[in-house]
């Protein structure tokens, strides 16, 4: 940010901001003068945070979820409270937190690392997809859950890793996938076709 007005620290800051994905100029703006304004200590705590980050967290080297970088491997992996054998194979490290926020599933993640989107030149090469078949073996999995997003790249995603599940002959395996339906508080006039097609598939007596 070019702008004559502001000392250069704080246009750096918000071009800092600004660089993050989703944040515009104003609200890297925003951000940049709330620092400013705010408590000195609060300022020096996110520039640590930031300066430790890329060499205090790294990838599990069996799971891909993100880790300290002192520890060998998932605490959720090592724990052995937790079901090795069922899997839920997710695309981003966040979605291990938003499904371990239900407290509802005991198993283990698999974390891709994206899905697959040509137009953003991301191909399957590029996924955690071999090392979730070879880990599939080592811990005889019996249950193998697509947790990858309701979108087109994840339903994508969520076929091309079956196909290979049943191309390596894991048929032993049982594979699910979260269930799909309407979102309570959303008419069906603003449903996408994708969102309408698994409530009509997944469809239940009453």
């Amino acid at each position: 940010m070019n702008n004559s007005a502001l000392p250069r620290a704080l246009s750096n800051l918000i071009d800092a901001f600004g660089a993050l994905p989703g944040v515009g100029a104003r609200t890297a703006e925003r951000y940049a003068y709330a620092t400013l304004k705010g408590d000195h200590g609060k300022a020096v705590q996110l520039s640590t945070a930031l300066a430790k980050i890329h060499n205090s967290v790294k990838l599990c080297p069996k799971t891909f979820a993100l880790i300290d970088a002192d520890e060998e491997v998932s605490p959720l992996y090592a724990d052995p409270e937790r079901d090795r054998t069922v899997v839920a194979v997710v695309e981003e490290p966040f979605d291990v937190v938003a499904i371990e926020n239900t407290h509802q599933f005991k198993g283990t993640y698999h974390v891709l690392g994206g899905a697959i989107s040509p137009i953003d030149g991301v191909g399957p090469e590029q996924l955690h997809i071999p090392e979730l078949i070879r880990r599939l073996r080592e811990d005889k999995t019996r249950e193998v859950i697509l947790a990858t997003n309701a979108s087109v790249e994840g339903e994508s995603t969520a076929l091309y890793i079956q196909k290979q599940l049943e191309e390596a002959d894991l048929e032993d395996i049982k594979i699910t996938r979260l269930a799909r339906g309407l979102p309570i508080g959303v008419d069906l006039e603003y449903a996408d076709q994708i969102t309408l097609t698994h409530a009509l598939n997944g469809r239940r007596e009453l």
